[in-house]
């Protein structure tokens, strides 16, 4: 599993919008990175199906592979973690990377308290998950990222290039990576 310090950089979030382009996606980008499955709008085996197809390229890859849903069903599809809200993720299971969601500063404490390994907060920008949803900015991501107590990553309208302007290293996107 890994830790703060080997915790990729780069997250892939997938989602029925990017479905198509995911394989590309993943093999673009850097050695060690990560994947965010979530594909809710599919059924269990075809859902199981793209996981594994997409865990294949991830693998070859090195990147991480993390599954939006039970720690059991993690261990089951043989993914390194999962992602969830903070409570979702209770309680810890050795051996997973646990991955919050977190919008507000009281969820990025959950989190901690609860031993996330880290906290995706957004949304950050603009998004089309959320179009015309209240965002973060730039400065309050900051803010709030600094006092989390455990490391974050930028979610929300993420593209290389904000994630410059937001001068975060840690950072997921659905449609700005695929």
């Amino acid at each position: 599993m890994p830790h703060a310090k080997t915790l990729p950089a780069l997250w892939l979030i997938s989602d029925a919008r990017n479905d198509a382009g995911l394989d590309r996606a993943l093999a673009r980008l850097p050695r060690g990175s990560g994947l965010i499955y979530r594909h809710y709008h599919l059924a269990g085996p075809e859902r199981l199906a793209r996981f594994r197809a997409l865990r294949r390229i991830a693998r070859a890859r090195g990147h991480v592979v993390v599954l939006a849903d039970s720690a059991l069903t993690a261990r089951e599809w043989r993914a390194d973690g999962i992602y969830g809200a903070p409570r979702s993720l209770w309680p810890r299971r050795a051996g997973l990377l646990h991955l919050a969601t977190a919008h507000d500063m009281a969820e990025l404490g959950l989190a901690a308290r609860l031993g996330a390994d880290a906290a995706l907060l957004s949304p950050v920008f603009p998004t089309r998950s959320h179009p015309g949803g209240k965002t973060l900015g730039a400065v309050r991501f900051r803010l709030l990222a600094r006092q989390a107590g455990l490391p974050v990553i930028a979610l929300g309208g993420m593209t290389r290039g904000r994630a410059r302007v937001l001068r975060w290293s840690r950072w997921a996107a659905i449609d700005g990576l695929s």
